[in-house]
């Protein structure tokens, strides 16, 4: 595909907990074919480095990125075979980059997981770094923007900017995992999570087992 041709969806990755639910997201779209640029910010890195060990480094980040996708939710190296391919990435502090102009071409966004303080930067229109930027531009684009919220409790502020993006256009997709497809596995529910990403986004995928309107259907499939 020709730079040309190319029409990306734009992950970003922000600091709250919960690197294994983009990791998921990401391997669903490479899986479906589509491509993608990435946006890890910097408070992200410390959370990717907290929760697997693992360091996410703009001069080597498709080495990072690839030893990062290939590990699972419960930990283990090598689980996956990820085809980064199709990954572009951008460096966090770079507003000058592609994705912080209407005019370049993409599809929508998805940020996950999405913390509080990305929430209400993106609420308020902030452009501290170039997620925030791209969300602002995806919303005044019109494009799709998915926000997966991951955090507990939620305050009252927080809540009203999540109506704020709700109301603007953007899919507040909260991190919470459901039972009912069969889950035995921390894996089962991380995918759950990214599926329902990837289902608001449009994007095929086989990452659960859905609702067919059978109790227990899942558990003897």
């Amino acid at each position: 595909m020709s730079q040309q041709e190319r029409r990306p969806w734009i992950v970003g990755v922000s600091g709250a907990s919960g690197t294994p639910f983009a990791a998921s997201v990401l391997r669903g779209l490479l899986a479906a074919g589509e491509s993608v640029d990435l946006v890890v910010s910097r408070a992200s890195r410390l959370t990717l480095l907290d929760e697997t060990g693992l360091a996410f480094r703009d001069a080597h980040w498709q080495e990072d990125l690839r030893s990062w996708l290939a590990r699972g939710a419960d930990g283990k190296p090598d689980t996956f075979r990820p085809d980064i391919d199709g990954v572009r990435h951008w460096a966090a502090g770079d507003l000058a980059a592609g994705p912080s102009s209407g005019s370049y071409p993409a599809k929508g966004m998805l940020i996950v997981p999405a913390s509080t303080a990305c929430v209400a930067g993106v609420a308020l229109g902030l452009s501290k770094d170039l997620l925030q930027r791209a969300a602002s531009v995806t919303l005044k684009e019109r494009r799709k923007l998915v926000v997966a919220v991951r955090e507990t409790p939620l305050s009252g502020q927080t809540l009203r900017q999540m109506v704020a993006l709700d109301e603007a256009g953007a899919v507040v997709l909260p991190a919470s995992p459901g039972f009912y497809a069969g889950a035995t596995h921390i894996q089962d529910l991380v995918d759950f999570v990214a599926g329902r990403v990837l289902d608001a986004a449009g994007v095929p995928h086989q990452l659960y087992h859905r609702w067919e309107g059978e109790l227990g259907g899942a558990s003897r499939s």
